[in-house]
């Protein structure tokens, strides 16, 4: 079991710092696709260690200063503590511990969610091309967006062709910052205070994939009518919500496709049927690429 006191510490909180020799509990969690979580009970402050020990080798001083700005920004995300490398040399990011993933869905927590993510994607990012600005915002990386969220899709070359032809259509933006995985796996909850966690995908990006996204999980993994209300409630508060929505459910689609392909999604026959239905109503997709 990994001890706090062996990590190197490269930026601790002074309150943490002074009580990591002192004897703590140490939790297993469900670990998630990239990398191991702890729950760590330290004298008066309950914790979340995250151990970046799978193949995912994500930027995490990034990380710990994008939750630092959005922490300042009113969003609500858990308190980064500290960051450092642990005796393996894999990097692990210390924050507060915000509660358990939301299990209970009613449409006030849709409500919720449809808000916060709109409040998410009004983050202030600088679009400028001056150096200057893009070094005071670092914290937010900006990817190729093909390559980041379908990787390696040009050897399927079944679902290929289509996404190259939906990017082109929908002209995909990176003027906008996004969560990138934004779902309930993703939301905790604690005494009715909700808490946004796991940005290693936060970025520049396009509000309309993200939210598609966000959609499309709710749908098949939480049932077509809280999808449909979600969305709705996601038009609500978004006035300029595109005309292309059919074209990104058709790219978060195919990305779940491409993730499924590689075995790193839960599904069962309930998630397949409402996958199959989702493909059979979408005029850009084919069931038989399942």
């Amino acid at each position: 079991m990994i001890q706090l006191s062996c990590i190197h510490w490269v930026q601790l909180d002074e309150a943490i710092r002074q009580g990591i020799g002192q004897e703590h509990r140490m939790i297993p969690l469900k670990p998630g696709l990239e990398a191991d979580v702890m729950r760590v009970e330290l004298y008066d402050h309950d914790c979340v260690l995250k151990i970046w020990n799978k193949e995912s080798r994500p930027d995490i001083e990034r990380q710990y200063q994008l939750l630092q700005k959005l922490i300042q920004s009113g969003i609500q995300v858990s308190r980064p503590y500290g960051w450092g490398i642990d005796q393996h040399r894999n990097q692990v990011l210390l924050t507060s511990y915000d509660g358990v993933p939301v299990t209970r869905l009613d449409q006030e927590i849709l409500r919720q969610m449809a808000q916060t993510l709109h409040d998410i994607h009004q983050y202030p990012v600088n679009v400028s091309e001056s150096q200057a600005e893009q070094l005071e915002q670092d914290y937010i990386p900006r990817y190729n967006f093909v390559d980041y969220f379908f990787p390696q899709v040009a050897k399927h070359e079944d679902i290929y062709p289509i996404v190259h032809d939906l990017i082109q259509r929908v002209q995909i933006t990176q003027n906008h910052f996004i969560h990138g995985d934004y779902n309930l796996g993703n939301i905790v909850e604690m005494n009715g205070k909700y808490t946004i966690i796991d940005w290693t995908n936060g970025q520049c990006g396009d509000p309309r994939y993200d939210a598609a996204w966000s959609v499309f999980l709710i749908t098949i993994y939480k049932g077509e009518e809280y999808g449909e209300f979600y969305q709705a409630e996601l038009r609500a508060v978004n006035s300029s919500m595109p005309d292309e929505e059919p074209a990104f459910e058709a790219l978060a689609w195919l990305r779940w496709v491409l993730l499924s392909r590689g075995g790193d999604v839960p599904r069962d026959l309930g998630v397949m049927r409402r996958v199959l239905n989702i493909s059979s109503q979408n005029p850009y997709l084919d069931p038989n690429l399942l």
